[in-house]
């Protein structure tokens, strides 16, 4: 199993440039569907979740590479490879969703609404990914129901008919990101209007409908919990850059936070974090918008502050493992509430074989900070935890080892390098690198 090995290095310095989504990426990518032909997506990171989705889209026909890069380069070799990457959809798609890749990432379900408006069927298993609790998909299901689909269960997979889909009013019961996409995506081609309620307002939604109207879809709304699509008859190919990774900007910025320094973000979008940057600032960061992105500098102990897990514009439930590593080591108590996700807590056990205290209630997480964690062997159980250990590692006092590394190469490209070049001492041993790749 691939590892990193982290020692404490003192305060981080210098400039670090923030990849491209992968919630938004992944997305992108099965948009491209809707339209035959060659989409270019820039600024699309060299992670694992992007080639599962590449073999995704592989096996439905589609034919995707990174622009400029050697022949039977793939992303073994994290950050190496170009931020191109070309989509080429056939005329027709297998409109079948395996469960050999379905079952390793639960974003797979994306491709349900454009293999409907594009094929009138889809063949998609259940999906799998993070072991963090049971996100149905349920609501994917009844919204897409709306449009005129009909489903069946067979044999683990999801079998959804439709004939043309037609607009309607769609109300989500919980503004659900990835519902939102895949609705989204299945109304562009739909005949009439459709409008959805109580949308997720994520920026990486915005990015989505920039592909979709750059392809030739009609949207207005994004952004906003109310989204209007008006059907078209058909999609063109387009070129699009993927928004600025907000998550990936909060791993560093709790890497400073916990080990202190200096460090420029380049290509942070702040205005995608207010939420977060005030929850930091309240804890004794210093943090500024700068032309080219955002600044960070932490110095001394943070203080402890409350922080519960909202829909956005609210505190993502992505940032929660680094934040619970922040206030590890923060002065005071504080009480991080998980509003979103059940069972998103797994991260913590390992944490306490640092010398954390905390005390999980429900789905409330008591955090009393120490002065210091201690390093010690851990395992990441999922891609934001496996971040967040390694963040912890920073300024424990000795060695932490964090195995489980393939989870963390699924949505960071080049983690270590870039911890690296700001100063930081963490290893990733080659051979462990390739294997995670093979």
């Amino acid at each position: 199993m691939a590892s990193f090995v982290v020692r404490p290095s003192g305060p981080l310095a210098g400039e670090v440039a923030v990849q491209g989504a992968k919630n938004s990426a992944l997305k992108l990518m099965a948009a491209c569907l809707l339209a035959p032909g060659r989409s270019r997506l820039e600024n699309v990171p060299a992670i694992t979740d992007v080639d599962l989705m590449a073999a995704l889209l592989g096996a439905m026909g589609a034919r995707v590479g990174r622009e400029g890069a050697a022949p039977g380069a793939g992303t073994g070799l994290p950050g190496a490879d170009p931020p191109t990457l070309v989509v080429e959809v056939p005329e027709r798609l297998e409109p079948v969703a395996p469960y050999e890749l379905v079952e390793r990432m639960r974003a797979s379900v994306v491709v349900l609404g454009p293999l409907l408006a594009r094929q009138g069927r889809a063949r998609v298993s259940l999906p799998g990914g993070d072991d963090f609790g049971q996100r149905p998909i349920d609501f994917h299901l009844r919204a897409l129901g709306e449009l005129g689909a009909e489903f069946s269960f067979e044999h683990g997979y999801v079998e959804g008919r439709c004939g043309r889909l037609l607009g309607a009013r769609v109300v989500l019961e919980y503004p659900s990101h990835t519902t939102t996409d895949n609705v989204l995506m299945a109304a562009t081609l739909a005949k009439g209007t459709t409008v959805i309620e109580n949308a997720a307002c994520e920026p990486e939604v915005v990015d989505l409908a920039g592909l979709l109207t750059s392809m030739g879809a009609r949207i207005s709304g994004a952004g906003t919990s109310r989204i209007e699509v008006e059907g078209v008859d058909e999609l063109r190919p387009a070129v699009h850059a993927t928004v600025a990774d907000r998550v990936e900007a909060a791993t560093f910025l709790a890497a400073t936070g916990i080990a202190g320094g200096d460090v420029h973000l380049v290509g942070a979008r702040p205005e995608h974090m207010d939420m977060l940057l005030e929850k930091l600032s309240q804890m004794g960061m210093d943090l500024a918008p700068t032309p080219r992105g955002l600044r960070a500098r932490a110095s001394g102990r943070l203080r402890a502050v409350d922080v519960a897990t909202l829909p956005y514009p609210g505190v993502a439930t992505d940032y929660k493992p680094l934040i619970v590593t922040m206030l590890s080591t923060a002065s005071g108590v504080a009480i991080v509430s998980e509003n979103l996700f059940a069972g998103r807590f797994r991260y913590v056990d390992e944490l306490r074989r640092m010398g954390a205290d905390i005390r999980i209630e429900g789905h409330h997480a008591v955090v009393r900070g120490i002065e210091r964690l201690s390093g010690a062997k851990l395992r990441a159980s999922d891609i934001r935890a496996g971040a967040a250990l390694v963040v912890a590692g920073l300024s424990a006092e000795g060695e932490t080892t964090v195995a489980g590394a393939e989870h963390v190469d699924r949505g960071y490209s080049a983690f270590a390098e870039k911890l690296r070049a700001l100063g930081a001492d963490v290893e990733r041993p080659l051979r462990d690198t390739a294997l995670a790749a093979g």
